[in-house]
């Protein structure tokens, strides 16, 4: 397909160093091979783990596992990328939603495991969806349920109390900060199902979140995210 006209008088620029891109994604390929890509995780909740080879669970899922089966983490939410989120989610820069998600998606269907049949976006409270003007976790979705060829239901899942931002209490507060903090509109369409959002730093959001999905009869709950806070 020809590129378009204003794409040929006004050429793409790297989103990190501003050199000119043709084509793919919007990071010359410097800065796309230095992003801080998470290869060694938690299979479970996508803690990195150095040097880790193969399937394996971090100490804290041994112990206590969350509601969630499976994590998928793209990043360290580290420089550069923690930048990338930041515009994307605060300053309203939604023309890195495809940037972000699109590499998601090829890591996603790169994997050998089956897709899920739904995609939930982490809903956000209607009054900071008010101050925002966008979910940054819906915009996400979308774009991933387009690339994978799965559903997105955005409206299913809702945040019924206004919790405060999980990043600014102490990790023991964080839990209790969410109970009860979501409900289910309607019926699930699909047992198996990937939970979508920016960041995950504790995991007490997509878990409580799960538990809700798993009580309305999910069978099994991944979570997908573009960067994973932590060491």
């Amino acid at each position: 397909m020809p590129r378009p006209l204003t794409a040929l008088i006004f050429p793409a620029h790297c989103r990190l160093c501003r050199a000119p891109v043709s084509n793919g994604p919007d990071l010359c390929p410097g800065c796309l091979h230095d992003l801080p890509w998470l290869e060694a995780a938690c299979t479970q909740c996508a803690r990195p783990l150095a040097g880790a080879v193969g399937p394996v669970l971090c100490g804290a899922c041994q112990r206590h596992a969350p509601a969630f089966d499976a994590a998928t983490a793209l990043l360290h939410y580290r420089p550069p990328a923690d930048h990338l989120v930041q515009r994307f989610k605060f300053a309203g820069e939604l023309a890195l939603a495809p940037l972000l998600a699109g590499l998601l998606a090829t890591r996603i269907a790169a994997r050998p495991s089956g897709l899920p049949g739904l995609l939930i976006p982490v809903p956000l409270h209607p009054a900071r969806l008010r101050e925002r003007g966008f979910n940054q976790a819906t915009e996400l979705a979308r774009v991933l349920g387009r690339r994978l060829g799965i559903g997105v239901d955005h409206r299913l899942c809702q945040r019924i109390r206004r919790t405060e931002p999980q990043s600014t209490l102490p990790l023991k507060q964080r839990r209790a900060n969410l109970r009860n903090a979501f409900t289910l509109s309607g019926r699930l369409a699909a047992a198996h199902i990937a939970v979508v959002d920016d960041v995950m730093t504790s995991g007490h959001t997509s878990g409580e979140l799960a538990r809700v999905l798993k009580q309305a009869g999910a069978r099994r709950v991944e979570v997908w995210v573009i960067a994973r806070a932590g060491h």
